[in-house]
């Protein structure tokens, strides 16, 4: 007589359901269910977050190291000598879609840290939707993003910075911003279930970071740039979001800005949230 002896699947961690049985159990949460999860794991990362203090010193020191260096180093180059205060109201705009674009980099490297730690594994054995984990952690990372962005407006406002318009559009400048860097969080939450180590994850983060930051309308007009950049900067979505924002706090037409900005949101986070739930399902 013969026996048979059947392998355990290479692809799951220990004490992990298969992607078919996380299908199926997620498919069986509801919405309420979804909801109870997501705050329930906002909450631990949230209590993460008090635990070690530290990991908020970049959202209180970036926005007041990076404004300060850029009206001040470079202000004057770009906005002429003596026109720091002019160029306030162009840069901290722009910066608000900078602030979303650097946090949701750490997300990134958040995750991979969690999977090196085993603690995915332990919440993919639970009976909670997969997409839940990914969900809370962008949840707290949105508050983190809005701490970072009170802090920029408010150093904004000590260097001179105007609102031209209404506080009504102000807040709709921080909600766009927001949601476009809620967007950006899918990428690098892939990014970080694709990659092997945190280090990695910011290598290549970076390359990804730079060519977007300074080769946008957020710094500088694109007026100044050599024609070959110009045409990046036009379909560089840091740009359109910094337009919108610049417009909704300057005055100016914000319809097309503001359309291409949340149509990049809707085209990005459509692609690269199933694709990360799936490696997330999957991931060893």
């Amino acid at each position: 007589m013969s026996t048979t002896t059947t392998a355990p699947a290479r692809d799951a961690a220990p004490g992990a359901p298969s992607p078919a049985a996380s299908t199926a159990a997620d498919s069986r949460i509801g919405l309420r269910g979804n909801l109870r999860h997501i705050g329930a794991l906002a909450r631990r990362n949230a209590l993460q977050i008090k635990a070690n203090p530290e990991s908020i010193f970049e959202v209180v020191l970036m926005p007041i190291v990076f404004i300060l260096l850029f009206v001040y180093v470079f202000g004057g180059a770009i906005a002429g000598k003596g026109n720091q205060d002019a160029y306030v109201n162009y840069l901290v705009p722009g910066m608000m879609a900078m602030m979303g674009l650097n946090i949701a980099m750490a997300v990134g490297t958040g995750v991979n840290e969690d999977f090196q730690k085993g603690v995915m594994d332990r919440f993919r054995s639970m009976p909670i939707a997969r997409s839940s984990v990914l969900i809370a952690k962008i949840v707290v990372e949105i508050g983190r993003m809005l701490a970072a962005t009170a802090i920029l407006l408010g150093m904004g406002f000590l260097l001179g910075l105007d609102i031209k318009t209404s506080v009504l559009d102000l807040f709709a400048a921080v909600g766009l911003s927001m949601v476009f860097g809620a967007s950006l969080m899918w990428i690098f939450i892939l990014l970080g279930l694709t990659m092997k180590t945190a280090q990695a994850v910011q290598g290549v983060a970076m390359l990804v970071l730079m060519p977007l930051q300074f080769g946008s309308s957020i710094f500088s007009p694109p007026s100044s740039m050599p024609g070959w950049l110009q045409s990046f900067t036009d379909y560089n979505p840091l740009s359109n979001l910094a337009d919108a924002a610049r417009n909704l706090i300057n005055g100016g037409p914000v319809a097309h800005s503001v359309w291409m900005t949340l149509g990049w949101a809707v085209v990005i986070t459509a692609v690269t949230a199933p694709l990360a739930v799936a490696k997330f399902r999957r991931k060893t």
